[in-house]
């Protein structure tokens, strides 16, 4: 009985010290890769519009950054772009805004472009891939800057509309 309960503890051992093979999940590099080709191209500005942004200090500092994003081909070159642009967008919302634009139009697309921003951060961060988000935080710029457009093109004088005398 003894050498039968010592034999089974020397195969229960035995059997615990057993290799195990690790499984770990390998992600190919290639999806988590940022691939600038797939970028949007950006919505231009009209010519009504545009002195009006001229003159906007921090869009244009905003503005400056988007085209070194466009610039970026790794995700090494996609953080450091994605951090300077969310330093620029906090600036943006700080300062004064022209006018003309100090809509909540604009302002809820600058909300929209701040939560893609840490979307693509957050993707950088957790090691996840970096396209989809910033192709995403893109178009929601398009839009802004679309939104710039519409609200330069308004014929609609709001005084009028507003008031009821």
């Amino acid at each position: 009985m003894r050498k039968l309960l010592g034999i089974l503890i020397l195969f229960s051992i035995f059997g615990a010290c057993k290799k195990v093979e690790k499984t770990t999940a390998e992600v190919e590099s290639q999806d988590l890769e940022f691939n600038y080709q797939k970028m949007p191209e950006k919505t231009a500005i009209n010519p009504k519009a545009t002195p009006i942004v001229e003159g906007w200090e921090e869009f244009k500092a905003f503005n400056t950054s988007i085209e070194v994003l466009y610039k970026a081909t790794n995700n090494e070159d996609l953080a450091l772009a994605i951090d300077d642009l969310i330093e620029k967008e906090k600036k943006m919302t700080e300062g004064e805004y022209p006018e003309l634009f100090n809509t909540f139009q604009v302002k809820s697309r600058q909300t929209v472009i701040r939560t893609f921003l840490y979307k693509v951060k957050a993707s950088i961060l957790e090691n996840q891939p970096t396209t989809e988000p910033t192709v995403d935080m893109l178009l929601a710029y398009n839009n802004m800057r679309a939104q710039l457009n519409v609200i330069a093109n308004s014929q609609l004088d709001k005084k009028l509309i507003l008031d009821d005398a």
